[in-house]
Parts: structure tokens; C-alpha cells; sequence
């Protein structure tokens, strides 16, 4: 078989051991304590490790199949500057003064709502979360917004009943999806397309920026109205988390900084390394202030991430020719329900390379590919993001996927709603 078909195959069986990850992870638990076993298999049931095995297995096959050399040759024409990017970024935005900055900017937009809407100030935090976090993204990146949020969001969780909770982690997915859509830089599915299509920030805004923010502020109102009361039982406000003592606004500026470093420097990966270099001597200087810096989280979305690229370049053969054959319509529709199955950034940046394509059919495979952004863990760059930062919050520590997928169907809806039936 050619590497295509062998490529596809084990990327449906990485689909599938994603979906059967909390299983592993729930089995893990019935094994003797300190075994190798139980390790290898809670290892297996980490979702963000998922497409990088698979995608080992698959360059591992290439070697025999070819010659280790095509394998590596493979490898060295991959640009994994994605990967590294939501690496750095999820790293300098977990950051203790990068926290405490955001933590004091939703918090003074949620007392400014508090007070003139005379609502629940726990309310209040959330409705500010789940709006304003996903459409900073459009301005710190999507990847730089969902760290942010998540991380927020599980610090304000004291008693959420998983329900509830399968709920708020596809609203964030659906909300970040589309909320980053405002600029060309800052969305992925937007981003692989933007240069060749030449989509500038006149464009974006004309034709996204309405419909992000109507699309983030339905879906945190439907959240709210419906689970107002566990919300209000199981959440605490953000004025009530604990105000670290050692704070500085000289560092917090400083981090601010190197941040807005980063995200202007986002395409290009030996300069936005080098400027994390400087961020790290930073934090090293700064330790009075700082936390211990999240690398292993972040590490292991990137691996997710640079896993998906590997399967990628060779899907065209099956993806290419079914975007070229469909309606706009049809191609909106399809590209949202491939996205649940494919990285969106990856299906719009194939379908970039189709000849001919109207500026009503790029239109319609990018909204779709944005209204799908929350289906599922790979739907999204920045999803296992929040997928491993919440999920210690979910029994176990064990998310289901299908149960997130089924979550996700009604922000979805609202999202496609407002992007192309409206």
C-alpha cells in the first residue's frame, strides 16, 4: 500500500484512540500501583501524547518502507512553527504575572457589569470569561486566550458536576474557535490562509468580527440561563481567589511585553525562540514573583499539535479533491464536519491549495472550519490546551470525548447559526 493509504489508516486509528483515551485512563486506575503497566497504559490514555505516537509509528514505517533517510528528509520539510509557537506561548501565558493581569482585567469589567446590571458577580465572572477571554484571542492568539481562560476558569471551580463541566470546556473550545477570527494572525484556521488569499485586517474585521462576538455572547448567555444555579452553588467569583502577596506591575508589564513580542513575531520561530529565551532569563531573575512555569502541559499540546502536521501532508489525496467538488453550502457543512475529525487549521490550509476556489467558497470552507473548531480535542490548535488544563477538574481526571463532542453541539449550532444562516 502507499505510505497515502498506510498515513490515513493510522491516523483513523489515532481519531479512535482519542476517543477511547478516558477509557484507558479509567482502566489505569485498576492496576497494581507502580507498575510498569499501569503507567504505559495511563500514558496511553493521555490525550495531547495520542497523534504523536501514532505519528512516530507512521515515520517509523516510513524508514522500512523507504530508507530512513526519506523518513528524516520527510521530517526536516515539516514547519513545526505552530507547534512551537503554542508551546512558548501557553508557557509565558501560565505565567503568575500574565494570570494576575488578566485576572484584574475581567475582574474589572465583571464589577463595571456587576453594578449596572445588578446581577450575581459570580454570573457576572463567567459571562466575562467566556466573552471577552475567547475574543482577546483575537489580538494574544487563540492558543495565548484558551491558557488564559482555562486556567481562570479552573481556579473559580470548587463543586461542578460533570455535566456541567462537559459543558463549559465545549462552550471555551466553540467561543476561542470563533473568537480569534477578528484578525488574520490570530485564528489558525485564518492564519494558513491569510497571505495566500491576501486577507488583511479590513477583511477580517468586515466580514468575521460581528458575527464572533454575537456568537461568544449567545452561547455565554444560553450557559448561563440554563446552569445558573450550579454556577452559582459550585463557582466562586474571582475577587474571592487568592491575591498573590508578591506582586509587581514592573514585572507584570515585563511579561505583557515579551507576550506581545512573541504573538508579533508568531510566523517566525527562531526569532519568537530567542525572544522566549530572554523571557525565561526574566522569570529567573524574578523569582520572588513567579510560579513554577508550566512546561509540561504545554510540551505535550505541542507534541499533539506537531503529531497532527506529520499525518497531515498526507491527507491531500482524500481531502483535496472532495473540497474542489463541493457547493459553498455543501463545503461549509463539510468543513465542519471534517473538522471534528481533522485540525481545522490543516483543512483550511488544504484547501488553500485547491485551484479556483471563489471568494464565496474560501469564505464558506473557513466559517465552517470555525464553526466546527469545537467538536472535538483536534478539531482546534488550541483545544488540548484546554483540555489539559481542565481536566483535572473531571472525575479521574478522565474527559470522554464523545460526551464533549455531544456538549459542544449546541454552541456549535449557535456558531453556524450566525456564520452562514443568518
Amino acid at each position: 500500500m502507499s505510505l497515502q493509504v498506510i498515513s490515513t489508516i493510522l491516523f483513523a486509528c489515532a481519531i479512535l484512540h482519542t476517543f477511547l483515551a478516558s477509557k484507558l485512563t479509567h482502566y489505569s486506575h485498576s492496576l497494581k500501583k507502580d507498575s510498569f503497566l499501569r503507567g504505559l497504559t495511563h500514558l496511553l490514555g493521555e490525550v495531547e501524547v495520542v497523534f504523536g505516537l501514532w505519528a512516530g509509528i507512521f515515520v517509523i514505517y516510513m524508514s522500512f518502507a523507504d530508507k530512513p533517510q526519506a523518513a528524516i528528509d520527510y521530517i526536516e520539510k515539516l514547519k513545526f512553527t505552530e507547534p512551537l509557537f503554542v508551546f512558548v506561548v501557553m508557557v509565558v501565558c501560565a505565567s503568575r504575572p500574565i494570570l494576575d493581569s488578566a485576572r484584574e482585567l475581567m475582574q474589572f469589567i465583571s464589577s463595571m457589569i456587576n453594578r449596572i446590571f445588578k446581577v450575581p458577580a459570580i454570573h457576572a465572572d463567567v459571562f466575562v470569561m467566556l466573552t471577552l477571554g475567547p475574543l482577546l484571542g483575537s489580538f494574544i492568539t487563540e492558543p495565548a486566550a484558551m491558557t488564559v481562560v482555562a486556567l481562570l476558569m479552573r481556579s473559580m471551580i470548587v463543586n461542578v458536576k460533570p455535566r456541567v463541566l462537559y459543558f463549559l470546556l465545549a462552550l471555551m473550545f466553540v467561543n476561542v474557535s470563533v473568537g480569534g477570527a477578528m484578525t488574520p494572525f490570530a485564528a489558525p484556521p485564518i492564519l494558513m490562509v491569510a497571505k495566500k488569499w491576501d486577507w488583511g485586517l479590513s477583511f477580517t474585521l468586515a466580514r468575521f468580527a460581528h458575527d464572533s462576538i454575537l456568537i461568544c455572547v449567545v452561547n455565554a448567555l444560553l450557559f448561563l440561563a440554563v446552569f445558573r444555579k450550579e454556577i452559582k452553588c459550585g463557582m466562586k467569583p474571582l475577587k474571592t481567589l487568592e491575591k498573590n502577596q508578591d506582586s509587581s506591575w514592573g514585572v507584570q508589564f515585563m511579561h505583557l511585553f515579551f507576550l506581545a513580542l512573541i504573538v508579533m513575531t508568531n510566523h517566525h520561530s527562531n526569532l519568537f525562540m530567542a525572544i522566549f529565551l530572554f523571557f525565561l532569563g526574566v522569570t529567573a531573575a524574578s523569582k520572588k514573583y513567579q510560579d513554577p512555569l508550566r512546561f509540561r502541559e504545554s510540551l505535550l499540546v505541542a507534541f499533539f499539535l506537531g503529531g497532527l502536521m506529520v499525518f497531515g501532508e498526507f491527507q491531500h489525496w482524500w481531502l483535496q479533491p472532495l473540497l474542489s467538488k463541493l457547493s459553498d453550502t455543501a463545503l461549509f457543512f463539510g468543513a465542519t464536519g471534517l473538522t471534528s475529525i481533522t485540525d481545522n487549521a490543516a483543512l483550511t490550509y488544504l484547501g488553500s491549495q485547491v485551484d479556483g476556489l471563489t471568494e464565496a467558497s474560501r469564505f464558506a470552507l473557513v466559517a465552517g472550519a470555525l464553526a466546527g473548531g469545537g467538536l472535538t480535542v483536534l478539531a482546534n490548535a488550541p483545544n488540548p490546551a484546554g483540555f489539559s488544563i481542565m481536566s483535572p477538574k473531571f472525575p479521574d481526571g478522565a474527559i470522554n470525548h464523545l460526551k464533549l463532542m455531544a456538549a459542544a453541539i449546541i454552541p456549535s449550532c449557535v456558531a453556524i447559526l450566525f456564520l452562514w444562516l443568518v
